[in-house]
């Protein structure tokens, strides 16, 4: 994808296609509950702050990216358990760049609220 710009949304779809591939080798050890649940929080982080663009009030943009924050904790844990149990694949650097997605967010919530 090119960039479009913004730079949550070049973040999240960069992530989401990592985490795609990520989850396609937890399958392949068997761990499909992990691998969907990683699956779905992974790929939403994105989803919601692509529909974040199209708010109906800045108070529903903040809401959506607070949701977009939220599926990255999760995906954070999900990762960390990944990282830190003997039956599943290394996360490698996607830990440290859902941290920075959350940083990112954390960043646009608290401006975009300061401008309410």
């Amino acid at each position: 994808m090119k960039a479009t710009g913004n730079v949550i949304l070049d973040h999240t779809f960069e992530f989401a296609i990592a985490i795609i591939s990520f989850t396609y080798e937890i399958e392949k050890t068997r761990k499909f509950a992990v691998a969907n649940q990683l699956l779905k929080s992974g790929t939403s982080i994105g989803a919601n702050a692509n529909d974040a663009q199209s708010p109906e009030s800045k108070a529903d943009f903040i809401h959506k990216l607070k949701i977009s924050a939220k599926e990255a904790q999760e995906t954070e844990y999900w990762l960390m358990l990944c990282k830190y149990s003997d039956e599943l694949s290394d996360p490698g650097q996607l830990i440290e760049k859902v941290q920075e997605i959350c940083k990112i967010l954390t960043a646009i919530i608290s401006t975009s609220k300061n401008r309410l």
